[in-house]
């Protein structure tokens, strides 16, 4: 793996894709109309709309540009089986000191979504966890000090 690499599934290089279409084709035509709107109250300098709709435009943009980048970079993880833990795998662990058994997708850095177990593979866990196999118990650094965690399952 490249140290600056930037890795997505398909899934997430679709979702990416599907959300600079809607700034595109939604936002930025929407944006350029407050603006048009806005400039046709009268004086720039004192006019609340037109700043607001400048600020949403410099958003607008700046995503586009970092959706762009992002795609134009994009690593797409293959889909493969496999019998280690590794970037696109859907692993199974259970947590050594109480027996919760937890199920996450290694994902990269972007694509990562706690509140959806999708966890990037720079975390914590998936350092610990990746290359492992069933079976395999390991330490896992975290602020709150070390813990272990055992593969379970690897999807």
């Amino acid at each position: 793996m490249k140290d600056n690499a930037i890795y997505l599934t398909d899934e997430g290089f679709l979702e990416l894709e599907e959300e600079l279409n809607e700034l595109k084709n939604v936002r930025r035509p929407e944006v350029i109309k407050a603006l048009k709107e806005a400039r046709a109250l009268g004086d720039l300098s004192e006019n609340a709309d037109y700043d607001a709709a400048r600020a949403e435009q410099a958003q607008v943009e700046g995503r586009i540009q970092e959706l762009e980048k992002i795609m134009e970079n994009a690593h797409i993880i293959e889909k493969k089986t496999t019998d280690k833990v590794s970037l696109g795998t859907t692993v199974k662990i259970k947590y050594v000191d109480d027996d919760e058994v937890e199920e996450y997708r290694i994902v990269g850095s972007k694509e990562a979504d706690p509140s959806n177990n999708k966890i990037s593979n720079e975390s914590p866990i998936a350092v610990a966890i990746m290359n492992c196999k069933v079976g395999d118990v390991k330490k896992v650094a975290s602020p709150n000090g070390e813990y272990e965690v055992e593969i379970v399952e690897i999807c």
